[in-house]
């Protein structure tokens, strides 16, 4: 299967998770290594900066193994989601960001002005912002403009676990992009994740659906089949619908 490309770096793996809501580190660590994931997220605002070898995330995941990529989970406002991404790059996380600004508190529903704003100042200041929104077209045109390297629609809400509610929306949205486009937020289970791989996208991101899973490493490895048969069902295009019955075996040469 071909590398998924964002900026200037490949990964061979099309699946990205995040580290929050694991009972132990240990089942974390087991979990992202099921996955066969090699970027990992990690919330700025909670682990310990400033003492990562106390920091049960930081001592964790090694950037040796994984490639950290720092988000801006938690944060309401754009000067807010600025000032942690500034953070993250301060301690020698990376220059990459998953940029998120939460525009309602009961949601979680981004807040796309906010997030626009943002995407531009930390462009600007030599980031590589992968930005997690809506499932709007238009909002994800602007965040390409506006030099987004990568743009992150929802399936459905953060931590909802419903599945991908809006396929048009995301198949829209990849036919018009041009940067990768990974879809963050939503999916529950391994049929929430193929069925979202086949519309076409580059990539999904997940959490919950891990780290609540009843088994999060078996539900790892789930995912990670899930994901690459998505892949491969969408590259080999699948047959037409059609509203008739044909047989699979052929009439001729049967005799009457």
């Amino acid at each position: 299967m071909e590398q998924l490309t964002i900026a200037d770096r490949s990964f061979s793996s099309r699946l990205i998770v995040g580290t929050g809501k694991y009972s132990t580190p240990q089942i974390m660590i087991d979990a992202i290594r099921a996955s066969g994931a090699e970027m990992v997220t990690v919330a700025v605002r909670r682990v310990d900066i400033s003492n990562p070898e106390r920091d049960a995330i930081l001592c964790t995941i090694s950037p040796e193994e994984f490639t950290l990529l720092p988000n801006t989970a938690g944060c309401y406002s754009a000067e807010e989601a600025i000032r942690f991404a500034r953070l993250g790059r301060a301690a020698s996380m990376s220059e990459w960001v998953k940029l998120e600004g939460i525009g309602d508190q009961e949601t979680l529903l981004p807040d796309t002005e906010g997030l626009l704003e943002a995407t531009k100042v930390l462009v600007g200041e030599g980031f590589v912002v992968l930005a997690y929104t809506n499932d709007d077209l238009v909002t994800a045109l602007r965040l390409e403009d506006a030099g987004a390297a990568a743009v992150m629609p929802l399936a459905s809400p953060i931590g909802s676990g419903l599945g991908l509610l809006n396929p048009l929306n995301i198949r829209l949205i990849k036919s018009r992009l041009t940067v990768p486009v990974v879809v963050d937020a939503g999916v529950g289970t391994a049929s929430d994740a193929c069925a979202t791989m086949e519309q076409g996208v580059d990539g999904i991101l997940m959490n919950t659906a891990l780290a609540e899973a009843k088994d999060p490493v078996q539900m790892a490895t789930a995912m990670r089949l899930a994901v690459d048969a998505g892949r491969f069902a969408y590259l080999s295009g699948r047959m037409a619908k059609r509203e008739w019955a044909a047989p699979s075996s052929p009439l001729q040469g049967i005799p009457g």
